[in-house]
């Protein structure tokens, strides 16, 4: 069982009747499963089940002039005296690293952490600074109950990259996916640095990856778990395979040739992506020059005088 499945039958089994002893929050909670952890983007399995795996579940409570704190914490020990095992899983007795992801949580403190906002209103320079896997963990998951509904409006903002943003982005990684793949990693080779080539690419790997998450409008999650969720995209899901035939092989001849052939090939297809939303309107495939077409196209005169790379460097 998949643990946002496990989550949601606890939380269905325990949780609601807990609530029955606090008829004073009834209309103010939100529960769910989101945050860090595989099993909120449903990639768990056999091996992530070793640590930080057990069957719980988030309980978003609003401010202390809604919530006061000893209604808080009658409700923290009222969870923490929920069975130890469901499933055939145990809950952990010892908190992971970085605090507890289950139990009770306030609404503003947890979005904070994660996006840098409490209502998930972002400015532009906070959109530009904080990490793609930061957002995800803000948005993934599933929410299973939400009275107030500021749980879900928060997590629609924090979905909602405005798109001067995605341009930016977009942009500054074309830019990385010139110089890396297209520029550097032949050059590197020429001057028998082999290790250099393969630094450049992995920077072609990382930057077409995030170009293409961000074609499809989602965020990349954290690194362990970008080949996973690459394959799960509706659009250039293929290029996962790509990516990784590039990072797995050598670059000595004749796999060299063919990882240029496979760099070109990746280009060509991240160029046509992106034609059909209209974002480019340069005719060739030459990165270089789609990022500067993508990057002309961003509307706030102060985002786009930032160094293209500002979002991504």
């Amino acid at each position: 069982m998949q643990g946002l499945e496990l989550s949601r039958r606890y939380y269905e089994t325990y949780g609601e009747p807990m609530f029955h002893q606090f008829p004073q929050l009834d209309g103010l909670l939100a529960v769910g499963l989101c945050g860090s952890g595989s099993e909120c983007f449903g990639f768990d399995d056999a091996v992530s089940r070793d640590h930080d795996f057990e069957p719980g579940f988030c309980i978003f409570l609003p401010g202390e002039d809604v919530v006061d704190r000893k209604t808080a914490f009658a409700l923290e020990r009222a969870y923490a005296k929920l069975p130890r095992e469901f499933e055939g899983v145990r809950r952990a007795l010892v908190q992971p690293v970085g605090g507890s992801r289950h139990g009770v949580l306030r609404t503003a403190e947890f979005f904070t952490e994660k996006a840098g906002a409490p209502d998930g209103v972002l400015t532009l320079r906070q959109w530009l600074c904080t990490p793609d896997y930061a957002l995800a963990e803000s948005t993934n998951g599933e929410i299973f109950r939400d009275d107030l509904g500021e749980v879900t409006r928060i997590r629609a903002r924090l979905r909602a990259m405005p798109e001067d943003v995605r341009r930016k982005k977009l942009a500054g990684h074309l830019l990385l996916m010139a110089q890396a793949g297209q520029y550097n990693f032949a050059r590197c080779l020429a001057h028998g640095e082999k290790a250099a080539a393969q630094l450049a690419v992995d920077v072609f790997v990382r930057s077409t990856m995030a170009a293409v998450f961000l074609l499809n409008r989602q965020y990349m999650p954290f690194y362990k778990w970008s080949f996973r969720a690459m394959r799960r995209l509706p659009d250039l899901a293929a290029l996962a395979d790509t990516m990784e035939c590039l990072l797995t092989n050598d670059n000595d001849p004749p796999m060299d040739s063919v990882k240029q052939e496979l760099i070109e090939d990746a280009a060509s297809a991240v160029i046509e992506a992106w034609h059909r939303q209209e974002l480019t309107e340069a005719i060739c495939t030459d990165l270089e020059k789609h990022a500067y077409s993508v990057h002309d196209g961003i509307r706030d005169g102060d985002l786009r005088g930032l160094h293209i790379l500002a979002a991504v460097e």
